[in-house]
């Protein structure tokens, strides 16, 4: 769940009291401002549990799955740390992951309240070995300026896959008729299935991998119609090509430069920050229905630690109303408790925007598939249709090679 927005330097807090018995360490990806709200959640939590003391380290994406492999391979990995669901499986199957099934099975009600779609990425034929920390459902997001420009009707629930198309060629403007477009109707992140083209497979009827992760369902069915879409976006120009994206920060409506742009609720920080008015609607339907993606992030506990019962009173705290509560005051992401995703912590939080439409999408929601070998099967589909988006490489020929290779990173 790569976020181009997020640039945090690799940080530290400790909160905890002084005369704690036990010491554990949460490692997690995240920007700068999140320090105060965790130190907050943790300050809550030892109210109730003055014997634990939870030390919280911060780094960016990249800094953080580094230096997770590192720890973790020279056996000497955080006690709980984040987790990316799509990768959960490899992780687990590492035998790093501690089984948390023993504990739900003890506190049946521990799960009460947490969303299915979320949770459900994290059920193993054996149990649980991590929990959705929160959420991200894809929407719509455009220039209301923009749109008004061009004389358009905002995006609503009504919107198809052909409403999108139709504005993006209203939006995709020359304004200085040197011949080079200097705004595009689009402008997202198309490696990924996450922010694009994953949900206008599922809104095309087509599949992406079958339910147990054994063969790739891409070049099938209803999915290479769905990529000709999404390629005739690209061969006309409506959306931004990745060298476009690149120099511009990986994301044209924050650079102003794109009418729409498709992603999670993570943006809402940096977008509140820009000059221009803005709204969401959800992600247009496809031939056969209306589809978007859920993804989360997670939180585990490391089959290492020498705390185990205290790292599950950590993570048990942390998906409950009261922590999920707390976090949402940061508001990057949906809480995947209920109860704390339709109050006010998430519904009336400080940047106006319409927080439920992002809730209301689980109602159209596949989960984003996760599997083992999910970062190597990843690269054989991401290039290729790359090479598809940057017109180096025929659709065909994309969905043979795919065709042929992906599965070998499931086997």
């Amino acid at each position: 769940m790569k976020r181009h927005l997020i640039t945090a330097s690799a940080l530290a807090l400790v909160a905890g009291a002084a005369q704690a018995q036990v010491e554990l360490k949460y490692m997690m990806w995240g920007d700068p401002p999140e320090i105060a709200v965790w130190e907050q959640l943790v300050s809550d939590f030892q109210e109730t549990h003055p014997d634990i003391s939870i030390s919280v380290e911060v780094a960016d994406w990249d800094s953080y799955w580094n230096k997770l492999r590192v720890t973790t391979a020279g056996g000497d990995a955080p006690d709980i740390f984040a987790m990316d669901a799509p990768v959960y499986p490899d992780w687990q199957s590492r035998g790093t992951l501690l089984n948390l099934q023993p504990y739900i099975d003890a506190d049946p009600g521990a799960l009460d309240g947490v969303y299915e779609g979320p949770l459900s990425s994290y059920a193993l034929e054996d149990g649980y070995y991590g929990m959705p920390r929160d959420f991200q459902t894809i929407v719509l997001y455009y220039n209301t300026a923009m749109f008004d420009e061009a004389g358009l009707d905002y995006p609503d629930d009504s919107w198809t896959l052909d409403d999108l198309r139709a504005a993006a060629e209203a939006l995709t403007i020359d304004k200085d008729g040197d011949g080079t477009i200097d705004q595009w109707g689009i402008g997202t992140e198309a490696w990924d299935m996450e922010p694009f083209w994953g949900p206008v497979v599922y809104g095309y009827g087509g599949d992406i991998i079958s339910e147990d992760g054994s063969t790739t369902l891409l070049t099938e069915g209803a999915a290479p119609e769905a990529f000709a879409y999404v390629q005739g976006l690209f061969d006309d120009g409506l959306i931004m090509s990745e060298e476009d994206l690149d120099s511009y920060g990986w994301d044209g409506l924050y650079a102003g430069v794109a009418a729409m742009a498709f992603s999670g609720h993570w943006v809402v920080p940096a977008y509140s920050e820009l000059d221009f008015d803005w709204a969401v609607a959800p992600f247009p339907a496809g031939p056969e229905g209306r589809a978007t993606l859920v993804n989360s992030a997670g939180i585990v506990a490391s089959s290492s630690t020498e705390y185990p019962d205290e790292a599950w009173e950590f993570i048990s705290y942390v998906i409950s109303e009261e922590g999920q509560s707390t976090l949402a005051q940061l508001g990057f992401a949906i809480p995947v408790n209920e109860a704390a995703a339709t109050g006010p912590a998430y519904l009336e939080q400080p940047v106006e925007a319409d927080h439920q439409l992002f809730v209301d999408a689980l109602d159209y929601a596949h989960t984003k598939p996760s599997f083992l070998g999910y970062e190597e099967w990843s690269e054989i589909v991401g290039e290729p249709l790359s090479m598809v988006w940057r017109g180096e490489m025929s659709l065909d020929d994309a969905m043979s090679e795919i065709g042929d290779y992906a599965d070998d990173a499931l086997n």
